[in-house]
């Protein structure tokens, strides 16, 4: 008999756990787990003393230059504020230098290595969360990791679930439609599963909540993925053979690598991760050791420690600082660290992979996510039972983006002064006698000593990781070789360089908004290599051009050496409407793979898995799930239909007199409708959605005709 999708089951009976609300007022210490093998909890002191003590002593010694930078004569209060400024941004970038040292040392030597695993005991779950996301790229990932995993010869011991809270009608059947076929194509020990949650409460961390409350029972651990993840089955096996060799393991977190990008932007970012990236990741796992940091996917976590302390609770007031917890992932690793679980990284581990937002507005987008849900961390930092490392990590989340106004007001306050040094009248009488006025003046050579010293340690982490990859042969060959590495390296700090001004106007925007009480919402990332309409790239960075060109004649009227000082940012904001074009065209960055510029090693020779899910994913594009309407599809498949049905939950009694005006209007639409026709048309999309989880209303759909009678006529 064929195997029929259609009729089974599409999740896995319910194992449930309970997953309670965790508090970030009250905790007792007796409540930490005690180590089952206190003897792999080693705290990596020396590496801590390294990083954190030296990058005091560079901010010492750089706030000390400053210093005496602006006080060559009597100090002026603009003066002393730029002390303070550049002293905070000072640090913030001496805390990355000295991290990236011990991390070039660490891949030197090869730290962080994860073991090999032949067999294994317990059952894992591989979780997809999505989001209006396109079918044919999420359902080829998974079904190419599958494959993957299958291989290793321990397929047994995974399963997969794909949990979805997509909101856009069209998408949800076309999720269905994929999941059906996947599953056809496995046959019928496919060990995948999917869910479509009706409300998408707390988004997706409620979203990975539902399923671990749900089914978590089932499964000794989890590999928590995002929509664009991609890992091969022997990274996968390894992070669960390293969950199941160390009993004190809560979240192990693997090194994405950006791959599959195309446009310029994205292949600058994707060559700045691939060749700087695992310098500063390994930097990090080192002073970390175990109280390290979750990054919310590519990570295996033990499900019942995430079940009994990761419940998040909502924070009192309204977004942006209260209610849910945005940046969820770095809450949940505080939690099951606090909890006496170790998290940790194996930057080693290879094999695991993302992709990155296309171009340079796409990032701004999901930037402003990322700063409202770091800033909203400053509420849950000082929590009780955190750990120290643990609240430096929220502390470098929140860092990452006050430094962009902090460097603003740098730039502003350091204007000021050269206003005041033009054309503010000298004081000739101050409250001491002095032969001479009171000018804000600077020491030239020490400044010029203290730019470079800046300079240098701002560009070491990116010149370790390309020193490391030019020493090993086979990554530089893949790389495009030694004189094309180099190159790529020059025209990615380049342009990072036009780039950094426009990022510090949108992130500083982005904080200042947030502190004025505006909310972010939520939307979908966009992860197609398409290009924005020229009108809203001019829309989106018309103020941008605007300030740097007053800024630049400002700057020249103002003193020429001024000018040359700000002329990378001048020149940055000047030419942000190309520049952000620019970094969404696909045609820029398709030229430079052909001259093997910002070429990574997985482009010059490119892993199975992702050949394979690029296969897959061209395959499952010919079927048109995503091209085609929800409503349509579903009325013209009656084992869709039945499957549909399955899939949906149990609907809850509408209490007698209690009309529901969305379901109101859709019934009304469809009695009124002729032919199948006519509902696509009329039916809006939150209609459509009513209709779907409506199996009364889904029955009203499949009895429309095809088409209308006249038409048929």
């Amino acid at each position: 008999m064929r195997y029929n999708p259609a009729h089974e089951p599409a999740t896995p009976p319910e194992s449930r756990l309970v997953m309670p609300v965790q508090s970030f007022r009250a905790w007792n210490k007796a409540e930490r787990r005690r180590p089952a093998a206190p003897g792999n909890w080693t705290t990596p002191w020396l590496k801590r003393l390294f990083v954190f003590g030296g990058g005091l002593a560079l901010t010492a010694y750089g706030a000390w230059e400053m210093y005496h930078v602006v006080s060559v004569s009597r100090t002026t209060s603009l003066q002393y504020v730029l002390l303070a400024l550049f002293t905070i941004n000072f640090s913030w970038i001496a805390l990355a230098f000295t991290s990236a040292v011990l991390g070039f040392f660490g891949v030197l030597l090869g730290a962080g290595k994860a073991a090999h695993a032949d067999t294994l005991r317990h059952r894992t779950v591989v979780v997809m969360p999505v989001y209006n996301e396109t079918t044919a790229r999420t359902f080829a990932a998974l079904a190419a990791i599958r494959e993957s995993v299958e291989a290793t010869g321990l397929g047994a011991h995974f399963d997969y679930f794909i949990v979805s809270d997509t909101t856009n009608p069209d998408i949800w059947i076309a999720e269905e439609r994929a999941f059906l076929a996947l599953r056809g194509r496995l046959g019928p020990d496919s060990r995948v599963y999917y869910r479509h949650r009706p409300k998408n409460h707390h988004r997706k961390a409620g979203n990975i909540a539902d399923f671990v409350t749900r089914w978590g029972g089932h499964y000794e651990h989890m590999v928590v993925l995002d929509a664009d993840s991609l890992m091969t089955g022997t990274c996968i096996v390894r992070l669960a053979a390293a969950m199941e060799a160390d009993p004190d393991a809560g979240i192990i977190q693997s090194l994405p690598l950006i791959i599959n990008r195309n446009t310029f932007f994205a292949r600058l970012q994707q060559f700045a991760a691939r060749v700087y990236g695992p310098v500063i990741a390994t930097g990090l796992a080192m002073w970390s050791g175990r109280d390290g940091n979750y990054w919310g996917h590519n990570a295996i976590i033990r499900t019942k420690a995430f079940a009994d302390h990761c419940g998040l609770p909502d924070l009192k007031g309204k977004p942006p600082f209260g209610g849910h917890v945005l940046s969820h992932d770095f809450v949940e690793a505080a939690l099951i660290r606090r909890a006496g679980w170790s998290v940790y990284m194996l930057p080693d581990l290879t094999g695991s992979f993302e992709e990155s937002p296309p171009s340079l507005i796409d990032v701004s987008v999901r930037d402003r996510r990322w700063a409202q849900g770091n800033l909203q961390h400053s509420r849950i930092i000082g929590a009780k039972g955190f750990v120290l490392p643990t609240r430096q990590h929220f502390a470098t989340g929140i860092m990452g983006y006050l430094a962009s106004p902090f460097w603003l007001m740098q730039l502003v306050v350091g204007i000021l002064i050269v206003l005041q040094v033009n054309y503010a009248r000298p004081e000739y009488f101050t409250q001491e006698f002095t032969l001479f006025p009171v000018w804000p003046r600077f020491d030239p050579e020490r400044a010029l000593r203290l730019f470079a010293l800046t300079m240098a340690i701002l560009l070491a982490p990116k010149l370790f990781g390309l020193v490391l990859t030019l020493f090993r042969t086979r990554l530089r060959r893949a790389g495009g070789g030694a004189i094309r590495l180099i190159v790529s390296a020059l025209i990615e700090v380049l342009f990072s360089a036009f780039f950094a001004p426009i990022m510090m106007l949108i992130q500083s925007g982005s904080v200042f908004q947030i502190l004025l009480g505006r909310d972010t919402g939520w939307n979908p990332q966009r992860r197609d290599d398409g290009s924005i309409p020229f009108r809203d790239i001019v829309r989106r960075h018309r103020t941008h051009t605007v300030l740097g060109v007053v800024t630049g004649v400002s700057a020249f009227m103002i003193a020429t050496s001024l000018f040359a000082w700000m002329s990378p940012t001048i020149i940055g904001l000047v030419l942000a409407i190309p520049l952000s074009w620019a970094s969404g065209q696909l045609a820029i960055g398709l030229w430079l793979k052909r001259h093997k510029l910002l070429l990574t090693p997985e482009e010059g020779e490119p892993p199975q898995i992702v050949l394979r899910a690029n296969a897959l994913q061209a395959e499952f594009a010919a079927a048109g799930y995503d091209d085609a309407d929800g409503l349509t599809a579903l009325h013209a498949d009656a084992e869709l239909r039945h499957a549909h049905e399955l899939m949906l939950p149990d609907a809850q009694p509408r209490r007698r007199g209690e009309i529901e005006p969305d379901r109101a209007v859709a019934q009304a639409k469809l009695v009124d409708a002729e032919a199948i026709e006519d509902a696509a048309i009329w039916l809006k999309p939150k209609e459509r959605m009513v209709v779907l989880h409506d199996r009364a209303l889904i029955g009203l759909l499949a009895s429309l005709p095809a088409e209308r009678a006249s038409a048929a006529a």
